[in-house]
């Protein structure tokens, strides 16, 4: 079974910076691509960022590129996102999954939300 515990937000100023972690397993974590998501109320999930499945490349939203990072760890099955410079439009709260792709075809993926982490940025 799929699990995903996010973990790492909290409340900063603007400009300020957390890093996002995500423990993840159920799963062969190293040959599956992997995302970040958000959601701030009253509107839809979001992709973030992804990651390969080596952590050799990423892909991030237009509105967070030079300002996140995507990053994994294989060996510890978690992945994680530090960011910096945060803005009041980044409040959300924050999920880690396997990437759009793999969510479309994998009904495991689809059914394994975790909680998420919430972050907060005041103004």
């Amino acid at each position: 079974q799929v699990h995903l515990v996010e973990s790492g937000g909290g409340l900063v100023q603007s400009g300020g910076s957390l890093r996002l972690s995500c423990a993840a397993s159920g799963f062969t974590f190293s040959i599956t691509v992997m995302s970040w998501y958000r959601q701030a109320p009253g509107k839809e999930r979001e992709l973030v960022a992804s990651i390969t499945r080596t952590g050799s490349s990423a892909n991030y939203a237009d509105s967070v590129k030079g300002r996140f990072t995507i990053s994994r760890d294989n060996a510890k099955n978690m992945l994680y996102m530090q960011m910096n410079n945060l803005q009041p439009e980044d409040t959300a709260k924050y999920h880690c999954n396997a990437d759009p792709g793999s969510i479309a075809t994998s009904s495991i993926f689809a059914r394994s939300w975790g909680q998420g982490t919430q972050v907060t940025v005041s103004s």
